[in-house]
């Protein structure tokens, strides 16, 4: 039973989360409070990990989460399930899209799009960031990454890297 549910959540995530694997993070906070496959920490642990792993960061997380709860086999059906949306949706609009490129209520309906994705992640990641703040390490570190992301320009990729190095070494050496 629990391919049927991993294969039907993610199937419904594939097919609502426009914008990006980050869009998934809203849609997996509420399968684990429904199924308690895994808790919140456990999915800022895979956020970490599904970011910085190669790949669509949709797709490492439904894997992983396929693989905590139903093994092997949980995590081809979730991975599965997650692009399956995807695929269709490009070979739909791939036929159509020559008709519709310059209409202007597909090309409003995408820009009303962008900031609602941007919304729900702004929301997840508030939420992350209040559960964190008596980690005043933690508040220390991202206050630290998030300045000098913006001074220097680089690649968030680049902290996401060194951040996740930290937290390795810290966790490894049990330094705080």
């Amino acid at each position: 039973m629990i391919f049927v549910h991993l294969f039907y959540e993610f199937f419904k995530i594939g097919l609502f989360s426009f914008g990006g694997g980050y869009a998934t993070i809203p849609f997996l906070y509420h399968i684990g409070e429904v199924y308690g496959w895994f808790s919140a920490v456990d999915l800022e642990r895979m956020i970490a990990i599904a970011s910085v792993t190669p790949g669509p960061v949709g797709v490492n997380m439904a894997t992983y989460t396929g693989l905590t709860s139903g093994g092997l086999v949980g995590s081809l059906i979730a991975t599965t399930a997650i692009t399956i949306p995807s695929l269709i949706l490009i070979v739909i609009i791939s036929k159509i899209l020559k008709k519709f490129r310059e209409n202007f209520y597909v090309k409003a309906v995408i820009y009303g799009l962008k900031p609602a994705s941007c919304a729900l992640l702004a929301s997840v990641a508030l939420q992350m960031i209040l559960s964190k703040t008596n980690d005043i390490y933690a508040m220390g570190i991202f206050v630290a990454f998030l300045t000098m992301s913006f001074l220097t320009k680089k690649d968030p990729l680049f902290y996401l890297g060194i951040t996740g190095l930290i937290g390795l070494i810290i966790k490894t050496f049990h330094i705080i």
